[in-house]
């Protein structure tokens, strides 16, 4: 039971998300089917909370003392690399937001992709379902790699024992 609680809650840590969760419950040897709609669900849990809050706090920050400078850099990373996003795809930006958060690479993921469509002005159902979209296909890579990163270790030690 510990295992499936701290698999939940991995998948809710920005920048590891569900990408490590799946590897934890893979070597945990935690049922496949079970863990995976577990770091799904730890994964978007926050989705709705980034979006209708991050930007909000970001922009009540930004002129504060300690903090002020971080939060003016999030806001304006984040609009200057909306912008770029929007003038290279154009209309499929629900498009680029599943493939941003679907292909397992640092610093991509539910956060980032919520974050940057909340600082677009995205929609919200949009955004919801480009990031879950984009989390299950994630979700599929990483449990695949997982599975096959598994596989070799199992015959490297049958041919090395």
């Amino acid at each position: 039971m510990l295992y499936y609680l701290i698999t939940f809650l991995i998948s809710m840590v920005p920048l590891v998300e569900i990408r490590g969760a799946i590897v934890y419950a893979d070597q945990m040897k935690l049922p496949t089917l079970a863990s995976y709609a577990l770091c799904i669900l730890g994964n978007m849990l926050p989705v709705p909370i980034i979006y209708l809050f991050a930007r909000k706090v970001l922009i009540w920050g930004a002129d504060k003392p300690f903090i002020g400078k971080f939060f003016t850099f999030c806001l304006e990373k984040g609009k200057k690399g909306g912008q770029k996003l929007q003038e290279k795809v154009g209309k499929n930006t629900f498009v680029a937001l599943f493939l941003f958060v679907g292909i397992p690479l640092p610093g991509t993921g539910a956060w980032t992709g919520t974050l940057a469509a909340s600082i677009l002005d995205m929609d919200f159902k949009s955004t919801v379902i480009a990031v879950m979209s984009g989390v299950l296909l994630a979700g599929v890579i990483m449990l695949s790699a997982s599975k096959i990163a598994t596989l070799g270790v199992t015959v490297f030690r049958l041919f090395c024992a």
